[in-house]
């Protein structure tokens, strides 16, 4: 008969891969270093190959181990779950959430809608990562991640919460100075800032409910990979730019920017919350779910703008 696996050392090596150390994995664990360390040695015995390449300085992943901490982070998470369910009649949800999200709207939205969760939750502690790079949720031990997205299909579990439009913006300045756009076509002739973060960067794509759908290069003067830098170049004059309607919608209310060809969309986005692919989530993670699905499905940028 087959042995029992080993969840310990399984658990014990998922949290020294998400922390990149035996020693944090030992104080987060509450376990000694040595203990730690022996874990790993027995799981890799078991499996007959190195899980871990040691160094004196660093500690990276073997190629065994990049195929196997998805699955050890899976049992550690479900472990976790398990407890917090049944502890939930009687303890006050407490721990560490590792939440991913883009910088500009961590920035704006995310940051606003923590206060009453941590008010409400003392015990919780959280660990948030803002970058515009798509985070992967289970190789790097997220419990969870916002994304700005249309989001491929994937194991991973998403949740939507809101659509996003893309806006075509410019400042009154440059339409005066340079005109206004009525076609997509005539973007050739205009000049572009663009956000070089998403999975097509340089043709955009505009819809019409008469004339169907149209791609066009813009000539693009400026690239950036987080669109908050267009903003002060926006406003000068200096260009048009498809931006999220939650970065400009309070400047298109004041009248700074003004949106371009209104009768053309772009393709929205989704607004999701991306969790691990499994069936338990540690109460935790579900409560922090909860709040932001309640904080951020209604946003103050929707309905906003004509």
């Amino acid at each position: 008969m087959r042995r029992l696996p080993d969840f310990e050392a399984w658990a014990v090596f998922a949290k020294v891969a998400e922390l990149g150390s035996f020693a944090r994995a030992a104080d987060a664990l509450g376990l000694s270093k040595p203990t730690v360390s022996k874990a790993i040695t027995r799981l890799e015995a078991r499996l007959g190959s190195s899980l871990l390449n040691r160094t004196s300085r660093r500690l990276s992943l073997t190629e065994s181990g990049l195929a196997s901490v998805g699955r050890a982070a899976r049992i550690l998470s479900e472990a976790e779950a398990a407890e917090d369910e049944a502890l939930a009649q009687s303890t006050a949800p407490r721990g560490r959430i590792r939440v991913g999200a883009p910088l500009s709207f961590g920035i704006a939205y995310l940051g606003a809608a923590l206060p009453e969760f941590l008010a409400t939750y003392p015990e919780i502690t959280l660990d948030l990562a803002l970058s515009d790079r798509h985070v992967d949720v289970v190789a790097e031990g997220f419990d969870l991640a916002i994304r700005v997205a249309s989001l491929e299909d994937s194991t991973l579990l998403a949740r939507q919460l809101c659509t996003v439009r893309i806006l075509l913006v410019g400042a009154p300045g440059y339409f005066e100075r340079h005109g206004r756009p009525t076609h997509p076509e005539e973007l050739r002739h205009h000049t572009a800032m663009a956000y070089s973060g998403g999975s097509v960067h340089r043709a955009w794509r505009f819809s019409h409910v008469g004339f169907g759908e149209v791609v066009v290069e813009p000539k693009v003067q400026v690239w950036t990979d987080n669109a908050d830098m267009l903003m002060p170049s926006l406003i000068a004059g200096r260009g048009l730019a498809l931006q999220p309607e939650f970065l400009v919608w309070r400047e298109i209310q004041e009248g700074s920017l003004e949106v371009a060809m209104p009768d053309w969309t772009a393709p929205a986005l989704g607004l999701h919350l991306v969790m691990p692919p499994s069936g338990l989530r540690p109460l935790r993670v579900q409560v922090l779910v909860d709040h932001l699905a309640k904080s951020l499905a209604r946003p103050p940028w929707v309905g906003g703008v004509g």
